[in-house]
């Protein structure tokens, strides 16, 4: 197997940021990749009322979407190969209410052909950062492409 190819980690931001420039839905509610290095991911999403639910929150869509994005990046860094989201399991903890939802991710193992990634996604309101969900997730490597 080769060696990884080495890249500035402005470099590497970049890339990651093309990656979710693909992304319709991301685009959408107007998603920032912020810090990317290998494993780790912290993605933003700014609060809109098109991403709150009618009582003002952010709706637990929205929440997913952080979580999930922020541990495939984590796992995909950690793999440095084109990944997929097998599994992850989200624990709503308080509403999120606030100006933008910070998604911190970290891959906690990796194997040849997955990682398990946990996520942590803050509200922050006030200049204030609040837990408001937990997510554990499992990325897995995409096969290879058969000739």
């Amino acid at each position: 197997m080769a060696e990884p190819v080495t890249v500035s980690p402005e470099v590497f931001l970049a890339m990651g940021r093309e990656v979710l420039a693909k992304q319709p839905f991301s685009v959408l509610i107007g998603a920032e990749l912020v810090a990317l290095s290998p494993g780790h991911c912290e993605l933003h999403v700014p609060i809109t009322e098109a991403v709150q639910q009618q009582h003002g929150f952010v709706h637990g869509g929205v929440l997913s979407y952080a979580a999930d994005n922020a541990l495939t990046y984590a796992g995909g860094t950690a793999l440095r190969v084109p990944v997929v989201t097998s599994e992850f399991k989200i624990n709503y903890l308080r509403p999120a209410i606030g100006e933008r939802l910070i998604a911190r991710a970290e891959a906690v193992h990796t194997g040849k052909t997955q990682a398990v990634c946990r996520c942590d996604v803050f509200v922050l309101k006030d200049g204030v950062e609040k837990l408001c969900a937990v997510a554990q997730g499992t990325i897995a490597a995409l096969p290879a492409a058969s000739a």
